[in-house]
């Protein structure tokens, strides 16, 4: 058994899921910087309103379309409400699978006038850990169209006996493995015990085979089930696309906040730059939650 560390939290706490979501932005934002060495920016350029549905219908037809999100990025949830609404107004969307919410919840059954109480209580929706005000108006746009909105994220009862599941250590390749370990030391800013790096990846991918199921239980054909999750997570060569059998066809689209330089060749077929937000100090703040003050070392 691995040591208690702050990683590991309380199903019921609201403080812990503030950590968690801590734990989610800076690991998210580490797995991209771990990769800009490889930076393959011919493929962005800022994206306006006008020009996104363009965007969108290049990478049709495809059983799945993953968009890659900065989790505290507005623009990108703009996006994606966008999405939504342009692929169902075609009849095209089967679904819309969330990394916010757990596998198992959705809201199928429900009528397209529910109401945004209905919603999240379907969705069981942890706003601590996933703002409903920056989510909900991509979760309403796809139930007004009658399109079935699923969890898809790995349940926090099952984390703990995924971070013992070594089975996943053989899931990506050697180098993927390490870039995952590398990026999960980056992200926690060097708070993580070293003996959690491997359980903590393994929770990485086990979230990742989580979504990867959840999407494919949703496909319809001729039509796009749109899954939306933090950019780490859509990467070809490390998150939800390593879980697809051979025959399914999938398109990843990565929105990048700021200058994009952290996406490496062939891990996404479009990269969408938007604004860059207001810097922030992440590690500083991770520090403060956990209750490390200026502690820099696990």
């Amino acid at each position: 058994m691995h040591t208690q560390h702050p990683s590991t939290f309380a199903p019921s706490s609201a403080p812990a899921r503030g950590r968690w979501r801590a734990c989610t932005l800076a690991w998210a934002a580490a797995t991209a910087a771990a990769l800009s060495a490889c930076a393959s920016p011919e493929s962005s350029a800022p994206v306006s309103p006008a020009a996104w549905p363009a965007r969108l219908e290049a990478l049709l037809p495809a059983d799945v379309l993953l968009l890659g999100e900065k989790h505290d990025a507005p623009e990108h949830q703009r996006l994606q409400r966008e999405a939504v609404q342009w692929l169902a107004a075609r009849g095209q969307l089967a679904a819309l699978v969330l990394e916010m919410a757990e596998r198992g919840n959705g809201t199928t059954g429900l009528p397209r006038d529910a109401t945004p109480d209905q919603v999240q209580a379907a969705l069981q929706w942890k706003d601590a850990a996933w703002p409903w005000q920056a989510y909900g108006p991509v979760v309403m746009a796809a139930v007004a169209a009658g399109v079935p909105v699923l969890g898809g994220n790995l349940p926090r009862a099952g984390m703990r006996a995924a971070m013992g599941e070594s089975a996943w250590d053989r899931h990506l390749p050697a180098a993927a493995l390490q870039r995952q370990h590398e990026a999960l030391r980056e992200g926690h800013c060097g708070l993580l015990p070293e003996a959690q790096i491997a359980p903590m990846a393994r929770i990485q991918i086990a979230r990742d085979a989580s979504m990867a199921r959840t999407a494919r239980e949703a496909l319809r054909p001729g039509q796009t089930v749109l899954l939306v999750a933090g950019g780490g997570h859509v990467l070809r060569s490390l998150g939800v696309p390593t879980h697809w059998p051979s025959d399914l066809r999938s398109k990843v689209a990565l929105a990048q906040a700021g200058k994009a330089q952290e996406a490496i060749k062939n891990e996404a077929d479009a990269v969408i730059e938007t604004p860059a937000p207001p810097p922030r100090d992440h590690c500083a703040e991770l520090r403060q939650q956990w209750g490390q003050g200026a502690r820099t070392g696990g």
